[in-house]
């Protein structure tokens, strides 16, 4: 308890009640201080009990006081005023000269006479009435019949007088303060001690402790920072909100043959209920089926016997290639053909056959597709806007990867292909980040897309690009079970030079 609580426990403990004027006079402390160190003893129960006076019971503080003494600073700074004029400079000498002359210029008392030189401060009336100080007055007398509200708050607004807060004696007075328990504790219900104990009282207004707020994980991070780059160049995004594809549109569709190893069982998670989809575009999938079986389009196929049961087979998609072979035939069902930028950011599963046990995979590719005139080739690469696209995905999506190779491979669906690789300093090897390549005719053209068309993709991880923006040298560190949550919450964000 602090000893300004003490003595006004005391001081009550011999007085019935007494204003926070007096206390304050008493004490030889600031006002403002009683009467917060009475709200923090109110805090503890009904010690003391306090009332705000009405209106008649208003005093004049100590400038009130000086003002019926001495006269308003307005009325001062008239009075002050010679009938010739006077400088300002001059004039500002005076006591609360910044106070008077304001007041003293609203009210229409003097004036800038701007003619002289140089310019004076002159008389607007001969004689003037100090209003405030007979209103200070009548207030000391305890007369508010002739002072309007206005005029109160006015005079309360300069703190030439303030009100008095009474302050009595409480049911619970006592000399000293209990402390008061926050918190209702097993213990306290056990003993029975809480009957005896005084508790704080719940404040409903109060806002309480801010809760912990979610926070981004490095991967979303770099998504949108990844998403926001191929916005900026013109990409509309693909939606990828289906997880679940069937055989035809997953594999079919992009010219993979039926008797692939992707599409064995130990590669691929199928579904088992639905197991099958029957919704296809009959005319698409003809023309599909006889690519596969006899070829076409100055291709030999694959010469199988492609069959629709394995096309209809359920699945979780192994690529969002996928959703791209779906947007291709969207576009080739328009009328006039026009060029288009996609892109999409999302996951694919699938079992990998490169760790020592064999699991379930939750990647989030990145994959794009840019569909042109043939005069955007992949042997037009060098023009401005295939070679913006170029260095974007992949020098610019990381500005980490400093060191990158490119080598040929082989997609059943692109020809010509390229992967990918950067150096990981933390691995401190080679791996693979992408691969990329020109779809191909028997891909393209059963969709009803025309002849001079050719689409360029690639797709890029975003777990390693990632990783090596972070440092992390184990996925496991960025996803999984044994993630370290203080992480996610360190984890600045993420920025790449663009």
């Amino acid at each position: 308890m602090s000893q300004l609580s003490e003595k006004i426990l005391k001081y009550l403990g011999d007085h019935e009640e007494v204003n926070t004027i007096t206390l304050a006079n008493n004490f030889n402390e600031d006002h403002q201080k009683v009467i917060g160190t009475l709200k923090s003893i109110q805090a503890n129960g009904d010690l003391i009990l306090a009332d705000s006076v009405s209106e008649k019971k208003f005093e004049l503080t100590e400038e009130g006081q000086t003002i019926v003494e001495n006269g308003s600073y307005e009325v001062n700074i008239f009075k002050a005023v010679p009938e010739n004029g006077i400088l300002q400079s001059e004039l500002m000498k005076l006591g609360n000269a910044k106070i008077g002359f304001s007041k003293a210029m609203s009210c229409g008392w003097i004036f800038f006479d701007k003619a002289a030189t140089p310019h004076l401060v002159k008389r607007k009336v001969s004689s003037v009435v100090d209003t405030v100080q007979e209103h200070l007055l009548q207030i000391m007398k305890g007369d508010f019949s002739k002072i309007t509200d206005k005029e109160k708050q006015e005079y309360k607004k300069r703190k030439l007088i303030q009100e008095i807060v009474m302050k009595r004696k409480g049911p619970e007075f006592n000399l000293t303060l209990t402390k008061l328990e926050t918190d209702l504790t097993s213990d306290m219900l056990i003993s029975g001690t809480w009957q005896n104990l005084k508790f704080k009282e719940y404040n409903f207004n109060a806002l309480g402790i801010p809760l912990e707020c979610g926070y981004l994980h490095p991967l979303l991070k770099v998504r949108s920072e990844f998403r926001q780059i191929f916005l900026e160049m013109g990409f509309s995004e693909m939606p990828t909100n289906n997880y679940i594809e069937n055989s035809f549109w997953n594999f079919d569709a992009l010219f993979q043959p039926q008797q692939h190893p992707a599409r064995d069982a130990h590669d691929t998670f199928f579904i088992s209920d639905p197991k099958i989809s029957n919704k296809f575009p009959k005319d698409y999938l003809e023309r599909v089926k006889k690519v596969h079986s006899n070829g076409g389009y100055g291709s030999q196929g694959y010469g199988y016997d492609w069959r629709i049961e394995e096309a209809q087979k359920n699945l979780l998609r192994t690529h969002t290639t996928a959703v791209s072979a779906r947007m291709l035939y969207k576009a080739a069902q328009l009328k006039e053909f026009k060029p288009i930028k996609l892109f999409s950011i999302d996951k694919y599963f699938k079992l990998l056959k490169y760790t020592k046990y064999r699991r379930k995979e939750g990647y989030t590719p990145i994959t794009c597709c840019t569909v042109n005139y043939k005069e955007c080739q992949f042997n037009s690469l060098n023009s401005p806007t295939v070679e913006q696209q170029t260095d974007m995905i992949c020098i610019n999506c990381a500005e980490s990867i400093t060191e990158l190779e490119f080598k040929p491979a082989y997609n059943p669906y692109t020809e010509p292909s390229m992967e990918i690789f950067c150096f990981h300093p933390g691995l401190g090897k080679w791996i693979e980040i992408g691969n990329s390549g020109v779809f191909r005719p028997e891909m393209l053209l059963p969709m009803g897309l025309p002849e001079d068309v050719c689409v360029i993709a690639w797709g890029l991880s975003l777990e390693r690009p990632t990783m090596i923006k972070y440092g992390f040298n184990n996925i496991r560190d960025l996803v999984g079970p044994k993630v370290d949550l203080e992480m996610v919450q360190k984890t600045p964000i993420c920025r790449l030079n663009k």
